[in-house]
């Protein structure tokens, strides 16, 4: 792991997204209606990714374990597209970053809907996961594709 001794103590916040899509309407339509029989898909895969935040060290090797502030994570359905899109937000007073928290929780939330759906569709492609803002430490990043 990298040493962060040194480093100050600020505010780190990292906000991450991405999206899975629907080969078909079904998964959408079974969503939107709240009738997947795994139950609420959306609130299933939000607690996923705030579960997923909160363990992100235990995931990735050489990741720090963090005190983390605020986990904010929103999953949206679009409809007409048959997709639904992952943020999610992390904050800590720290001194390394919370970025790869931040693309834990959105990569998770969207392998729960993928869990939750399998049934209904084989082909969902889950994709376009970046981090899309990072502020603290020592330069701030807002990303150019989001």
């Amino acid at each position: 792991m990298v040493d962060i001794h040194d480093k100050s103590i600020t505010h780190r916040k990292a906000t991450a997204s991405g999206t899975i899509r629907f080969s078909n309407n079904v998964a959408a339509s079974l969503i939107e209606q709240d009738s997947n029989k795994k139950g609420d898909v959306l609130g299933v895969s939000r607690i996923s990714g705030i579960m997923a935040v909160k363990n992100t060290s235990q995931l990735i090797p050489l990741c720090h374990p963090i005190s983390i502030t605020k986990i904010k994570v929103t999953l949206e359905l679009d409809s007409i597209n048959n997709s639904v899109t992952s943020q999610c937000t992390v904050e800590c007073d720290g001194k390394t970053g919370v970025e790869m928290e931040a693309l834990t929780g959105c990569t998770v939330s969207l392998l729960t809907v993928y869990d939750m759906c399998k049934a209904v569709d084989k082909d969902m492609i889950i994709s376009e996961v970046q981090v899309t803002e990072k502020t603290g430490g020592k330069a701030d990043y807002i990303s150019r594709k989001s």
